[in-house]
């Protein structure tokens, strides 16, 4: 420990660099491929820079939407294929007659209940028949009766088929005409000189309803039409789908020309529709027209851009946030969120539909969480620069950049003195607040109108609703995958409802109320050194729970004053407390605190020896034949200012409560003493607490430790009050 004790290792410093530069690669790759980033442009702006002059001709898009409208109308446009089939109708009808009739001879043959019905009659209809042709042979009339009916159903049939039956329904029909197809040619006829197979059958049925026949031969004729009424055009879905294709890729992409040396727009007009689509023609043409040389220079360009963004985020957290710096985990999870906004960005660039999808990039969950995280600076700095790499990936938008860092900037404010996590959901008013000011400032200043305004709020609405509950989910996730304790879990922690700080005020309330003040100490003396102050208390609360598992062997449980030890080894005394410190990080883990909590526990005795148990053993077996060693702590020493601050109050707050009379003078020299044997112990070397550092711990200690025991003024009779005498009045 010195004055200029710094904890940078330089080992570390590799791994940030390339971490820093997978981000930076990982960022670069989602830019737009290829398409110059010169500008970005809005409709209803000013053109500000000088006269754009085509360097080279070029075709000019269409408006996408236009684009997809004619698209669309290809698709309608294509009349649905249809391919002819040569049907054989009473050549078909008199062989299955025939074979009917022998299927009904089979089944009386058999007579058994068992009926064969190879057909396509439904069993109730086959056994219809199957009754009335018995019927007919009983009678000697053969196969005449069945083969005239169905006799009178062939010419229904053949009036739809000879016309041209589609095997498709009305409700199928998708255009008015369509394609016979004959060999390699198209005729395209009315589709109303056909009928529809649904429309056929109906119409048949309706025929066979108005025959002079009994109803039961009416159900068979029903199903004997339906099974002959034999589509004659049947629809080529390939080759429809094929033509569709081709009718859409026939749609022009561009709906003009600029010609080499035309002005595309002039200094000071207004940006409207058609000039901006032949700005964004010209990007797209420019990146099309770069070479292999011009393409790795652009990539560069891009590097040079992005890693410079955060190679300045990295110098402020190196210079200003050195234990951020120094924790891989911590950078990772900065480096994970970078990427994340960049891919979300990335993504809502590939979506090509006429929506401000803009407004959906989540920049305030990243401001959020890294406040919450870490602090409201490095929320902000974080904030400036998510913005900046967003806005590079949608083009150098410099709107998008600034409507993002201001509703990013404002959720920093709402968390940065953030007491529970329900308190985040107050960040949406602040998030809205900020998109709906940029978005009426910027759409005034491009003259938009009021429904394009409003339409862009309706989704940042949505932003400012999903981003609360989005940092709620991932924080959580955040703080389980990366291991990171937040201002928030410390807050939770501090809880003294918490089961563990419980049971330890149930079963050793004297260790407990050691704890608390131990607490106060810590906070106040981090406070006055620029340390973790929360993390201090915290560590300081759970510092010793390894106590509730055996609490009277430990003196300031043990009210009776009955001391166990008085009757132990001293050896076995150790191995007692010994104990309670490794059961106290098993504690801890069984419920999940987080390791820089469970680091308190082993730290905060560092390797520091139980000078009452060493004594005890030099008087019983000789100071040549006791080991130093085995009457120490285990360690490790204290390697942060706030672990440091902790051993340094637990042996003072003990100390102190030794003291009989406590004087000002008395605790003074007591904290001196207690502060001066850790440091010629070398218990804090390998902490980054500096000796200007002592001076205030010490301070910090004496304001609390002299209030808390100072003298007070006797009451009357108090002497006979402490000896249990009832000092009431008789009267």
């Amino acid at each position: 420990m010195s004055e200029n004790s710094n904890p940078v290792q330089s080992k570390g410093i590799k791994r940030k660099t390339l971490i820093l530069l997978v981000t930076t690669i990982i960022i670069v790759l989602m830019f737009p491929k290829g398409e110059s980033l010169d500008f970005l442009v809005s409709e209803g702006t000013i053109w500000t820079s000088e006269d754009l002059i085509a360097p080279f001709s070029f075709p000019i898009l269409k408006d996408p939407l236009i684009y997809a409208n004619e698209v669309k109308q290809a698709d309608v446009s294509v009349y649905p294929v249809f391919v002819r089939r040569e049907i054989k109708l009473r050549d078909s009808l008199k062989s299955f007659n025939k074979y009917l009739i022998e299927i009904l001879d089979e089944n009386l043959k058999q007579e058994t209940s068992n009926v064969l019905n190879p057909t396509f009659f439904t069993p109730e209809t086959f056994s219809l028949m199957l009754s009335l042709y018995r019927e007919a042979k009983s009678l000697n009339r053969l196969q005449k009766p069945l083969t005239e009916y169905f006799e009178l159903v062939l010419p229904l049939i053949e009036k739809h088929i000879n016309k041209g039956l589609l095997n498709i329904t009305s409700k199928e029909k998708r255009n008015d005409s369509i394609a016979v197809r004959v060999g390699n040619i198209d005729k395209i006829e009315p589709i109303s000189d056909y009928e529809f197979l649904d429309a056929a059958r109906e119409k048949i049925i309706n025929d066979i309803d108005n025959l002079n026949v009994k109803d039961e031969l009416k159900k068979i004729l029903f199903e004997y039409a339906a099974n002959f009424t034999i589509p004659t055009f049947i629809y080529d879905q390939q080759a429809t789908e094929l033509e569709i294709e081709q009718a859409k890729n026939s749609v022009p992409r561009y709906s003009g020309i600029v010609n080499e040396n035309e002005r595309i727009v002039a200094k000071h007009d207004r940006i409207t529709k058609q000039v901006k689509l032949k700005i964004e023609s010209y990007k797209e043409a420019k990146g099309d027209e770069v070479s292999q040389l011009d393409a790795a220079l652009q990539f560069l360009g891009k590097f040079l851009h992005i890693g410079a963004l955060l190679s300045i985020f990295g110098i402020y957290l190196y210079l200003f946030r050195k234990k951020i710096f120094f924790d891989t985990r911590k950078i990772l999870l900065i480096s994970f969120l970078f990427i994340f906004i960049s891919f979300i960005t990335f993504l809502v660039n590939s979506v090509s539909i006429k929506a401000p999808l803009q407004y959906l990039i989540f920049i305030p969950v990243a401001s959020m969480i890294l406040t919450i995280t870490f602090d409201s600076r490095v929320g902000f700095y974080s904030t400036v620069v998510i913005s900046l790499i967003a806005g590079a990936l949608r083009g150098n938008d410099y709107t998008f950049m600034t409507t993002n860092f201001i509703a990013g900037a404002l959720s920093v404010y709402t968390v940065r003195d953030i007491k529970n996590r329900t308190q985040i959901f107050r960040s949406f008013l602040f998030i809205l607040l900020g998109y709906l000011a940029s978005i009426f400032a910027f759409g005034l200043e491009r003259f938009a109108s009021i429904n394009t305004m409003l339409y862009e709020s309706a989704f940042a609405v949505s932003n400012a609703l999903i981003s609360p509950a989005l940092t709620y989910g991932l924080l959580i996730f955040f703080e389980r995958i990366f291991r990171i304790t937040t201002e928030l879990t410390l807050l939770e922690l501090s809880n003294y409802e918490r089961s563990l700080l419980r049971e330890l005020a149930t079963k050793a309330p004297g260790t407990f109320n050691h704890t608390l003040i131990m607490s106060l100490i810590a906070e106040s003396a981090a406070e006055k050194i620029g340390a973790h102050t929360l993390l201090a208390r915290v560590g300081a609360l759970y510092h010793d729970i390894g106590k509730t598992i055996s609490p009277h062997a430990f003196v300031e449980n043990q009210m009776k004053g009955e001391n166990l030890h008085d009757n132990l080894k001293p050896e076995e005394s150790v191995q007692i407390i010994l104990r309670h410190v490794q059961e106290g990080i098993e504690l801890a883990r069984l419920n999940k605190l987080p390791q820089e909590i469970i680091d308190f526990i082993p730290m905060h005795h560092g390797t520091t020896v139980m000078t009452y148990f060493y004594e005890k053993a030099k008087e019983l077996y000789g100071e040549d034949n006791v080991n130093i060693e085995d009457y120490k702590y285990k360690g490790p020493k204290p390697n942060t200012k706030e672990t440091a601050i902790v051993m340094l109050a637990d042996g003072c707050e003990s100390a102190v409560r030794s003291i009989s009379e406590p004087d000002a003078a008395k605790i003074e020299n007591m904290v001196n003493t207690i502060i001066n044997s850790r440091l010629r112990d070398g218990q804090l070397d390998d902490s980054p607490i500096t000796f200007a550092d002592i001076k205030k711990i010490k301070e910090a200690f004496l304001n609390i430790l002299i209030l808390q025991n100072h003298k007070r003024i006797k009451y009357p009779r108090q002497q006979e009050a402490e000896s249990g005498i009832d000092t009431t009045d008789e009267n």
